[in-house]
Formats: structure tokens, C-alpha cells, sequence
């Protein structure tokens, strides 16, 4: 439920003349299932599964809008942003990403994108930060993660980016390391 004021900041799809919608995700279930309730929401979706065609896609025909997943397969998705707002300045850019926190959120709002959403995301969500005027505040999301579900979203970040080597991603986190094996080995927090 929007409340009146929250209705007010969002535009509607049909105020806009172009409504080119390039998605670039390497979840292909993702983003065909992201692409087709798009199209219905009134969008004109195209569909990329890797940096190198996000950028082919960006340069040969700029969108007016996109929904960005951070981590591709060959590579960054802020390279496909940067090359967004280079070929259309004023082209709203979404990130995606299943690994949020805030240098990579400030990465992406440098490399122009205008929100940025964590994984997984429905396509009211998506709308939603597309659609968004551009003086509104974010909307506070309605079930948002855990302090417990934070911390571990983050510890086994840093334990993916040390290579899942438990001794070295015990001392960046400065924690004893069967502190961290104890950690690793329970379910992630609700």
C-alpha cells in the first residue's frame, strides 16, 4: 500500500516518450522473467546477458531507461552504466545486485545510476526506483534484512572475494578463525 505522497512522486510509464528498457542480467531466468512483466507494465524491453553486449546495446541504441546486475559473468556492470550515460545523459540506470553494500552502492550511483536494489527484486520494486521523481526520498522497504542477515551477507562476501580461504578472510574481518568456520558452517538468518 502507496502512501498518497508516495504515489505523487512516481511518474507513469506513458509520460514518457521513449520507454527503451535494456536489461542486463547473466541470471537468465531473471531477466526473461524481469523482461516480460516490464513489457507489461508498458515498457519496450531489450534483453543483455554480458558486459560486452550491454555496452553493444547501449551504444547502438541508448535506452531511456535500464535495470543493471553489478556482477556479470566477463565483468562489472558499472562498465555498462558508464557507457549508458555517456550515450544518453539523461537515461535512468537501476543496479541490481545479490551482494549489497555501500562501496558498491556509491560506485554505481558515481557511474551514474539513480537506485540500486538488492536481489532479489520483483518488478514493482524495479518500477517503482525507475519511475521515481528525481527530488523524492527512497521509500523505506517493506521487509528489509536482518542486522543478523547483513552480517552474514557480508561475511561470506568477504570469504567469496578471499577465495573462500578461511584464514585469510578471518584476518581482514579481524575475527579468530573458528570464530569464522562456526559462522560458516550455520544457515544464513532470516
Amino acid at each position: 500500500m502507496r502512501t498518497e505522497q508516495e504515489k505523487k512522486n512516481l511518474q507513469k510509464i506513458s509520460d514518457f516518450a521513449d520507454k527503451s528498457l535494456l536489461i542486463v542480467d547473466d541470471d537468465s531466468p531473471l531477466r526473461d522473467r524481469l523482461a516480460r512483466a516490464m513489457e507489461k507494465k508498458g515498457f519496450q524491453v531489450t534483453q543483455a546477458e554480458s558486459v560486452e553486449k550491454g555496452i553493444n546495446g547501449a551504444k547502438n541504441s541508448p535506452p531511456a531507461f535500464a535495470v543493471v546486475d553489478l556482477r556479470l559473468s566477463d565483468g562489472s556492470g558499472l562498465e555498462v552504466v558508464k557507457e549508458i550515460r555517456k550515450n544518453k545523459k539523461d537515461s535512468k540506470v537501476v543496479m541490481l545486485t545479490g551482494y549489497g553494500n555501500i562501496p558498491t552502492a556509491v560506485a554505481a550511483v558515481k557511474a551514474g545510476a539513480i537506485d540500486y536494489i538488492p536481489k532479489p527484486a520483483d518488478a514493482d520494486d524495479v518500477e517503482n526506483a525507475l519511475l521515481a521523481s528525481p527530488e523524492s526520498k527512497a521509500i523505506p522497504p517493506e521487509n528489509p534484512m536482518s542486522a543478523d542477515r547483513v552480517k552474514w551477507e557480508h561475511i561470506h562476501r568477504v570469504f567469496e572475494l578471499c577465495n573462500r580461504n578461511v584464514s585469510e578472510t578471518a584476518r581482514r574481518l579481524k575475527m579468530h578463525r573458528r570464530t569464522l568456520q562456526r559462522i560458516l558452517s550455520k544457515r544464513s538468518p532470516r
